[in-house]
């Protein structure tokens, strides 16, 4: 059994033993400092990493680092100068003037000097972090200074980036970046080493590197003065796609010397300079050279140009707007060349310009000449819609092609092409022609694909008008006669056409057109019914009739009733239609519309028998001569009494008869124009080589002057009606409006199909008001809805 331990006694603690180095401080850092030298002289092998970190270790432990930290920033310090000294003073450039080449060597052979001192100085300093590793973990931090490698930086910075060294090492990489600008070949290599080595260098100043506050200043000052002198001479000597296409190699060419051997964050500043210096100042110079700017592109097709142009002009915040400015004025120009071209004729036929505009369309017409200037008029519409959609087409093809399908580019065409293409005045009437012209003919032999293009084709002219209310009354006087005389090509594509209008427009506005469709189906449904019911019956009228019922609401009123007396023969063939008709439909009146009705009528002269296809008024006429003697005449007011055609349309028919291509109506005296006074007699010495001949009355395609007048005035006044329907569906949802709101919304509403005149919409609420529709505000500044 163990004995317990004596209580009272106290162990005796001994104090620690004193350490102390075994080895001096001066000969510790006499060995260590004389390494040090040696991995400078690139001797490291040959030295021990455990030894030397001991040495170190051992002066900081024994409280000796502020001798080690100063001693060796003395070495690399005193290491600097003499690198300095060897390598790169001995490399300075000596040739100012003279051999660019030479001068570019010499240049390469200083950066790369600099160059190997800082990767020989890095390395030593890597070398010497490890070795003083704890120093910089226990001393440089409680002391308050820089670590080994960033004294290392420092040291670089205040012995090799100074002068004289720095100017050299500036200019140096100044002249090889001026050199490749001016198209000499670089060892760009070289360059960036140096533009790494002062990146990596803090000046100290704003966290900013010596790259950013030594060179980069002077890098942008030499390339703003350069590219400004550059802009200019390019100016003066290049065309514009040459221009442009040296403009965007020194676009990328600064992109490619900012991604491979200078600082990213140069390339926004360079860039600027480039915009401001190559684009801003010079667009409009650029885009207007005569013989090469922007119209010159769009003549020859230049696709890739304008795309180039597109490209560096979407750069600069005016670079669109100016292109837009000049594309705009480029398809007015072209718009005003297409509607003077198609002026040149009409001012002769068709305008107000001529006083006696009728008379002159008879003489020509009597002189063999209205067919040719109707064929003319029609050729000068169709050229126009043609030429307008080729400036259309070319125009998509730019857009899509090279402006990369940009909105903004499109809505300035669309405004483009709506000014040129309204202000021909009778830009409705040329594209109702173009529509009818391949409506009767133009879509012959086509396949259904090709005809829908066609048809689209007219829609985007279509798409353009600002008074769609005049198109479709013209688009309806030229649908009438399609359908009235069995033009059509194709039902499909006149009812395909009709689906467009009304996909563009609405159901309002192919309302009345697909009426004039019904009534044509209804007639044929009629007239089967009418030949059933004549068969089943005694009757057998000896002329055969084909009637076609329209509605007036549907059908264009621009054709009066005119008034004529028909003979025997045809009325004994109306009358049974009509109590056919009004058999079955009680309390409807027909009103027989004659000058739109033609005949089929077999004429027996000397020679042979012709079959003549003329209007219903012509043969009217003729039947006058058919109990005649060859040698009787009947004078013009014994024709008019007879007929009661208003004079007009008489002379008209004469004029056809007597004094056109088949004269088979003789005129006492002879003469080209009729009057009142002459007189006439059946031409049974009539001969032709056809056996059908059509005599049709030559009517201008194109309205004259009086015409269009009397259509503009009809036009008036449904615009006038629509817009006192328009204001009072609008107040009878709202009840009460303020007058500038009233303006704007009515002003919405009609634009679909025309651009309404406030002045009008006002004269309008004045009338509505004085006949109780509307009353003013209190205010005097709004209006109320009355029930």
């Amino acid at each position: 059994m163990a004995a317990a331990p004596r209580r009272g006694i106290k162990p005796k603690i001994k104090p620690p033993k004193k350490h102390g180095p075994d080895v001096s401080v001066e000969e510790t850092w006499s060995t260590l400092s004389q390494n040090i030298k040696e991995i400078f002289n690139h001797n490291a092998a040959n030295l021990s990493f455990e030894e030397n970190h001991r040495y170190a270790y051992n002066l900081v432990l024994y409280k000796n680092g502020e001798i080690l930290y100063r001693g060796m920033k003395r070495i690399v310090a005193e290491n600097l100068d003499k690198l300095a000294k060897e390598q790169i003073v001995s490399a300075f450039p000596t040739t100012s003037t003279g051999d660019l080449m030479q001068r570019s060597q010499e240049n390469e052979l200083l950066l790369k000097a600099l160059k190997n001192v800082w990767d020989d100085h890095t390395s030593n300093m890597t070398k010497l972090g490890q070795i003083l590793k704890y120093m910089d973990r226990m001393y440089t931090r409680d002391a308050a200074v820089p670590g080994t490698w960033e004294a290392g930086l420092e040291l670089f910075l205040k012995h090799i980036i100074c002068f004289p060294i720095k100017d050299h090492l500036l200019t140096a990489i100044l002249n090889q970046i001026q050199y490749e600008r001016e198209g000499y070949t670089i060892n760009r290599s070289a360059v960036k080493g140096c533009v790494d080595v002062l990146l990596s260098l803090d000046a100290g100043d704003n966290n900013r590197t010596v790259y950013q506050q030594d060179l980069e200043p002077m890098l942008l000052r030499e390339s703003e003065a350069f590219y400004k002198t550059y802009g200019d001479t390019l100016l003066e000597s290049c065309d514009t796609p040459e221009y442009l296409s040296k403009v965007e190699s020194r676009f990328e060419s600064e992109e490619s010397r900012t991604h491979l051997y200078l600082s990213r964050k140069s390339a926004e500043p360079l860039l600027r300079i480039l915009q401001d210096h190559l684009l801003t100042n010079h667009l409009d110079a650029v885009i207007a050279m005569p013989n090469s700017g922007l119209d010159t592109l769009f003549d020859l097709d230049k696709y890739e140009d304008l795309a180039r142009l597109y490209r560096l002009f979407r750069m600069v915040p005016d670079g669109i707007p100016c292109l837009k400015k000049k594309l705009k004025a480029s398809i007015a120009r072209r718009g005003r060349d297409i509607n003077q071209a198609s002026t040149g004729l009409d001012a002769g036929v068709g305008g107000n310009e001529a006083k006696d505009n009728d008379a002159e369309a008879r003489r020509a017409l009597v002189k063999g000449k209205g067919r040719a200037i109707a064929s003319q008029t029609l050729t000068t519409a169709l050229k126009w819609v043609q030429d307008a959609l080729d400036l259309k087409d070319k125009m998509d093809s730019v857009w899509m092609k090279s402006f990369d399908s940009d909105p903004k580019i499109q809505a300035t065409m669309i405004e483009a092409f709506e000014t040129f293409i309204n202000s021909n005045d009778k830009c409705s009437e040329f594209i109702s022609l173009f529509i009818d012209d391949h409506l009767k003919r133009g879509l012959k032999g086509k396949t259904d694909a090709e005809v829908d293009v066609v048809l689209e084709k007219s829609i985007t002219i279509f798409r353009y008008l600002t008074e769609k209310d005049v198109f479709e009354r013209y688009y309806k006087n030229h649908l009438a006669k399609r359908l009235l005389h069995a033009r059509s090509v194709s039902d499909d594509a006149e009812r395909g056409m009709l689906a467009k209008l009304k996909i563009e427009c609405g159901y309002q506005f192919t309302q009345k057109l697909e009426g004039m469709f019904h009534d044509i189906k209804i007639s044929t449904d009629n007239m089967q019914s009418y030949r059933e019911h004549l068969a089943k019956s005694s009757m057998s009228p000896t002329i055969d009739i084909s009637v076609i019922v329209m509605t007036s609401t549907f059908w264009p009123t621009s054709h009066s009733s005119s008034p004529c007396n028909l003979p025997q023969q045809l009325l004994d063939t109306v009358k049974p239609f009509e109590r056919f008709y009004y058999s079955r439909h009680s309390g409807r009146r027909l009103s027989w519309q004659l000058s739109l009705g033609n005949v089929d009528v077999r004429v027996a002269f000397k020679s042979k028998q012709h079959d003549l296809n003329v209007a219903t008024f012509a043969v009217v006429i003729l039947l006058l001569f058919e109990d005649l003697k060859d040698d009787d005449f009947l004078t013009y007011e014994e024709i008019q009494q007879a007929t009661s055609i208003e004079h007009a349309d008489l002379q008209r028919q004469l004029q056809s008869l007597a004094c056109a291509k088949y004269k088979v109506l003789k005129k006492h005296p002879p003469g080209r124009d009729v009057q009142t006074s002459d007189s006439f007699s059946f031409n049974s010495d009539f001969a032709a080589p056809l056996q059908k001949i059509k005599i049709s009355t030559v009517s201008s395609k194109v309205e004259s002057g009086e015409e269009l007048k009397e259509t503009r005035d009809r036009i008036d006044e449904e615009r006038r009606h629509q817009t006192e329907a328009c204001i009072v569906r609008i107040m009878k949802d709202r009840k009460h409006m303020s007058h500038n709101d009233l303006i704007n919304e009515v002003t919405r509403l009609l634009a679909s199909r025309f651009q309404p005149n406030p002045l009008i919409i006002k004269k309008r609420i004045e009338g509505l008001i004085e006949r109780d529709y509307l009353e003013r505000g209190e205010d005097r500044k709004s209006y109320n809805y009355l029930a």
